[in-house]
């Protein structure tokens, strides 16, 4: 198998004095900061999905064009600079963006989830009909929202559709 590690709406609204910030961010991006390097160690590839709001639906309470809030957190982008950024317009990751593409062209079977938020774009891409021809893991301890028990509910109802393992354990040596 052939894994990739998505890192999806690691933004700057989602963290303190962000426009919306979410709970335990700190936990969330040293845990996800540790997949990065486990990831780097062994080759996997990383690919960073960020976020803009559609500004033909007017001015979106975050992730706005061209602001700080929709930068990519500058720790996320030191510790993957090599990372390719695939810009999304919806939840689902796959949705009219070039991700898929980069995913055959890497020859990926295999795709492990972190990022924000749990309910929302991580299950959204995780259960995306895309996604239904990989084996998907999410990584319930590189992800967040505004909430643990949001985070916990999200987690049961797609614990049924995708794996969830933590980071240390889905990016063990093979």
């Amino acid at each position: 198998m052939s894994k990739a590690l998505l890192l999806i709406d690691l933004q700057n609204d989602y963290f303190p004095a962000g426009a919306f910030p979410l709970w335990e961010t700190e936990a969330a991006l040293s845990a996800i900061e540790n997949a990065i390097a486990q990831a780097n160690a062994q080759q996997i590839p990383i690919i960073i999905i960020q976020h803009i709001a559609n500004p033909a639906q007017g001015l979106a309470p975050f992730f706005n064009a061209n602001t700080s809030g929709a930068e990519i957190h500058p720790r996320i982008l030191a510790a993957a600079p090599t990372a390719p950024i695939v810009v999304k317009h919806f939840a689902d990751s796959f949705e009219q963006t070039n991700l898929e593409q980069l995913l055959q062209e890497k020859g990926i079977t295999e795709l492990l989830i972190a990022g924000m938020m749990t309910q929302n774009c991580v299950t959204h891409t995780a259960i995306s009909k895309a996604a239904e021809k990989y084996q998907v893991t999410i990584l319930p301890d590189c992800c967040t929202t505004v909430s643990e028990m949001l985070h916990l509910i999200a987690l049961h109802a797609v614990s049924t559709r995708v794996a969830l393992l933590v980071s240390e354990q889905a990016l063990a040596n093979t």
